[in-house]
This record gives C-alpha cells, structure tokens and sequence, in this order.
C-alpha cells in the first residue's frame, strides 16, 4: 500500500508540466491533492480529471509570489479540514538569456520572486502546521543549474543554487523534528519552461528539446513520488535526474543519435 494514501498534497505550478504530472502521479498514490497556480481553468481542469480517476482534488488559484494570497490560503486550507502533509514547491521559470551585464530587471525581478521568495512563501506558511504536528515532507523542485552554472544562465541559476541552499538549510533546521525535506533535481525536461523563458515564441522554444530524448513530466513526477514514498526513516535530501542522452549540464550527446 502506498505510504502516502490519504494525505494531503499540495503542488504548486500545477497547471502544466511537473506540477500537473505531480498532481496526476500522487493522485494515483491516493493522496489527496490541492493543485494550485494562477490558471484557474486549468487547475479545474486537472481536478475534474484527478476526480474523475477516483482520486481527490481541491484547487487553489494562487501566484506564490502574493504573501498575503499565500498566507489566506495556508488559513483557507485549515478552514477546509486539510492539514498539509506534503508540499511540492514547483512552482518556477526562466526569463530570457542575456548575458548579466545586459541583463533585464524586470525578468530578474520575477525569476527571484517566483523561483526564491515564492518557496520561502510556502514553506514559512506550511511548515509551522508540519512541525507542529511532527510530521510532514516538503519537495522542493530544483533544477541541474543549482549545481553548475551555464553561459547566460545566470540569474536562474542562482535561484536554483538558492533553492538548493534553502533546502539543505530548513533541513538543518528541521533536526529533531520527524519532518523531512528533499529537492528533485531535474535536467533538461520537455515542457512549457522554454515557451516561458522566450514569451511565447514556440519556434525558439522547440529548437531546446529538437532531437534530444528529453526528460518528460512524468519522469520527474515519478522521482517526486520516490522521495515522498520512502520509509520514514529516509530522507532523500536531494536527487538529481537527467536523460540518458545528458551527462552534466554541458554534456548532451548528439541530436537525433
């Protein structure tokens, strides 16, 4: 039986890509999801599809960005019965690569927003409930580039970096408590991600996965599920998963091989 059968889930960025192939993949596990993000039509979407799997849904429109929106719905899900077992902090982007020098403040305002302060945001909101309770496991989504830096990759690499940083900290912080925290730390994945970074321009963003054998959605949620399935007494603290074709973040093997 699944060890995560009838707790509650919430997965932030649950409207495409990882996010919603988490939601799916825990579903299936039979916890009972909260699939958050700022598509509303599109989490209703995924919850009707949870629902009708037999599984249990409960949407959330919410930019982990908004502390306050942050904040009312950490008290919109006690008024719900739905104490937070899990937390998948998924949600995150990229905007553009210019080099730091020509760098735009805006895109960097937001990959910081999103990627760093939107899961300090959730865990500051969630984990007081976890360790209060003594239990709960929190999956931060990172990314390769939280390992190694690549050209023009500089500001979300270092929110990557950070969210590795914050992972291996709030688990320091954690001793003593039967609350876990891990990172899933994905290469290159084909998803909505590089439609993100090059607002929309679907030809630029195609030329990123062309010919590559590249990690799907479902092979991260598959990794999610692993850390979260483990026995209690184990804490994945980070893993790293990249497609065969890929050896490190500067090493892919050839396109269309």
């Amino acid at each position: 039986m699944s060890r995560i059968a009838g707790k509650v889930a919430i997965v932030t960025g649950a409207t495409a890509g990882i996010g919603a192939a988490c939601v799916r993949s825990l579903a299936e596990a039979g916890a009972r999801l909260v699939p958050t993000g700022r598509r509303g039509d599109r989490l209703q979407a995924l919850a009707d599809e949870v629902a009708g799997n037999g599984g249990q849904a409960h949407p959330y429109v919410l930019d982990v960005r908004d502390r306050i929106g942050v904040a009312a719905f950490a008290e919109w899900l006690e008024g719900e019965g739905l104490a937070a077992d899990i937390l998948v902090n998924n949600a995150g982007l990229a905007r553009g690569l210019d080099p730091v020098h020509e760098g735009k403040h805006d895109d960097w305002d937001e990959m910081i927003d999103t990627n760093v302060k939107g899961v300090l945001n959730m865990m500051r909101a969630l984990l007081p409930g976890m360790v209060a309770r003594d239990s709960g496991h929190v999956v931060n989504v990172g990314s390769i580039a939280g390992y190694m830096a690549y050209p023009k990759g500089n500001v979300y690499c270092a929110t990557k970096f950070a969210v590795r940083g914050l992972t291996e900290g709030a688990n320091i912080d954690l001793v003593n408590t039967k609350v876990r925290m891990s990172s899933v730390d994905p290469g290159l994945v084909e998803t909505e991600f590089s439609l993100v970074r090059f607002r929309g321009n679907a030809a630029r963003a195609g030329r990123t996965y062309e010919g590559v054998d590249s990690l799907q959605p479902e092979d991260v949620a598959d990794a999610v599920r692993y850390v979260l399935e483990a026995p209690p007494r184990v804490n994945v603290l980070h893993m790293v998963v990249m497609p065969t074709v890929q050896r490190s973040p500067f090493v892919m093997g050839n396109r269309g091989s």
